[in-house]
């Protein structure tokens, strides 16, 4: 996995205002040829970033046959990552039917007037941490006043928020600009990074360091991530093909859970096989991303779910990065209820 961590820059400049008409004006466009050709079509669904194991879910659904049995003649995945390829703007123009983004990526474009649900979380914790070392850890919030932490600028959003959160004073921190180079961090340059916890501390252990990470999540920060994102008009109008892709990707991801040594040559051998992914270095981040994915809540209620107490935690976090914005308004939980009412095996046993 690259840690190039512009990857989910939190958009505070992608022409939000025109996402808006274009889901306003695209009508039924970005799902009414989904339904042709039998059954439930063929759809697309866009990735968050490039692919890699944190899509292994994905892969074992498209693999094993989910989708097909599911209804879908196809559900196509495309990759994400690059320049105005976010989700939103995919669903905005019909790219896309549904995608993978993130609370903090959705919540301003439904501010801006896109008719968007955030209808479930792959990952109950989002994966941006403080990456450090254990012979100088930062672990905790407090650790951070006067040190020198790497930040990319297009996660100053996130970052300013964790300090808000944790009432941290930002002239307190020696904010050093950060281009995605964990060798800053191992040369002494930098005291911690904002990075991503499934990747960075793997790497850095894998060339024969000891990291230390603080996850955001567990600094008063908590977001989900990688959160199922589809129009209104999807959920008003392809409510029972919805559920059907919810009950495939939740079977896939399943599986993927029990099997990060399969779901890493999935992401080295075939569907990233284009990337240089290191399948050893990806078990190790399927492993670390199955600790964000599966939860004592998720246990008992179901993968993808988010509980009310975590959703109020997210309004919270998103207030304090200046996104103020009603849970109503970004999440629809009742489809994955009605999922898993339909059919209670469906959960981790």
């Amino acid at each position: 996995m690259a840690i190039s961590l512009d990857r989910r820059a939190f958009l505070r400049t992608t022409g939000l205002a025109g996402l808006a008409l274009g889901l306003a004006a695209c009508g039924e466009s970005g799902t009414s040829t989904a339904s042709s050709g039998g059954g439930l079509g063929s759809v697309k669904l866009q990735l968050s970033w490039k692919k890699n194991v944190e899509f292994a879910g994905e892969y074992f659904a498209d693999t094993k046959g989910y989708f097909k049995a599911a209804g879908f003649s196809q559900v196509e995945l495309l990759s994400g990552g690059g320049s105005g390829t976010s989700v939103e703007s995919g669903l905005a123009t019909g790219r896309c039917w549904a995608g993978l983004s993130a609370p903090t990526i959705t919540a301003p474009a439904i501010l801006q007037g896109a008719p968007l649900k955030i209808v479930g979380a792959t990952f109950q914790k989002n994966p941006f941490a403080i990456v450090s070392l254990k012979k100088n850890p930062i672990e905790a919030a407090k650790d951070l006043v006067g040190k020198k932490i790497g930040v990319q600028d297009s996660n100053e959003l996130v970052w300013n928020a964790l300090l808000k959160a944790n009432d941290i004073d930002p002239s307190s921190v020696t904010r050093v600009p950060f281009q995605s180079d964990p060798s800053m961090l191992t040369s002494g340059q930098l005291d911690g990074y904002v990075g991503y916890v499934t990747s960075g501390p793997v790497r850095l252990k894998m060339q024969g360091h000891d990291p230390a990470y603080l996850l955001f999540a567990d600094a008063g920060l908590p977001l989900v991530a990688e959160t199922f994102t589809v129009t209104q008009e999807t959920i008003d109008k392809e409510r029972d093909k919805l559920k059907a892709f919810l009950t495939a990707e939740i079977k896939g991801w399943k599986d993927a859970v029990a099997d990060p040594a399969k779901s890493a040559e999935l992401a080295a051998t075939v569907y990233g096989k284009d990337q240089n992914l290191d399948a050893k270095e990806q078990t190790e981040e399927a492993k670390m991303q199955n600790e964000l994915v599966v939860t004592s809540d998720v246990k008992a209620n179901g993968l993808f779910t988010i509980t009310p107490e975590l959703i109020e935690q997210n309004i919270a976090s998103l207030a304090k990065a200046g996104l103020n914005i009603k849970a109503e308004q970004l999440f629809d939980l009742t489809i994955l209820d009605e999922v898993y009412k339909a059919d209670p095996s469906l959960k981790l046993s």
